[in-house]
């Protein structure tokens, strides 16, 4: 959703309640998938704030466009890794907690080593506005002991992994389509992925409230 200012803030003001109404109704019926409802409202909060960075970044500010960038980066490095296994963990039963908190520390650490340099080294995060998309280029500290692919491919392990070992089928299939986003905004937007990927990020938090729907049902047998 990095297309322009007008369509981040486009999608904050759609996913917002709408995830806003999916924890509702989670909470009412089913209050095990509560985490994973709010995706799509965490998603929009970030997306408002990279309508944000268009907006200060036309206006040549700095300092703002540094704060949200910052805040950001803070969903894709920290967020995400963590409160996608953490959300997993309550749909399953107690057997099957264990791996999901090992996934949510490894995405801490993972986040942490990449996010919290950006607090304490100046020009570490730089943010680029171009034609339809963000660029965010960063210096990463794990740059010096295994490759950028590597780093993002145990990203993308710790993202999907808890989604694709749910016992919950919808979870699965959007753990899929996660996949599918991430694969396509690789394959063809190498040079703003992460922004890129916001896109189909909100297409998959359509899949998900969609199938949040009717949380009061019964939950789906583990496969």
């Amino acid at each position: 959703m990095c297309l322009s200012a007008p369509v981040s803030f486009t999608a904050a003001a759609v996913l917002v309640p709408a995830g806003a109404f999916a924890i509702w109704r989670t909470w009412r019926d089913d209050r095990r998938f509560v985490g994973i409802a709010a995706l799509p409202m965490l998603l929009g909060f970030q997306q408002f704030a990279e309508g944000m960075i268009w907006i200060a970044g036309a206006h040549n500010d700095v300092a703002s466009t540094a704060v949200f960038s910052l805040y950001y980066m803070f969903f894709a490095w920290i967020g995400w890794p963590v409160w996608i296994p953490i959300s997993v963990y309550f749909t399953e039963p107690p057997r099957r907690h264990a791996p999901y908190l090992i996934f949510a520390v490894l995405g801490g650490m993972l986040g942490s080593v990449q996010f919290l340099p950006y607090l304490t080294h100046q020009g570490w995060l730089k943010v680029t506005l171009l034609e339809h998309a963000i660029r965010y280029s960063d210096v990463e500290l794990l740059d010096d002991i295994i490759s950028r692919p590597m780093t993002y491919l145990l990203y993308v392990f710790i993202l999907l992994a808890p989604l694709l070992l749910a016992s919950d089928r919808r979870l699965k299939i959007f753990g899929g389509l996660v996949g599918l986003v991430l694969a396509i905004t690789v394959g063809f937007f190498q040079w703003a992925y992460i922004s890129v990927f916001c896109f189909g990020g909100a297409v998959a938090s359509a899949y998900l409230l969609w199938a949040l729907r009717r949380a009061a049902s019964p939950a789906p047998q583990p496969c």
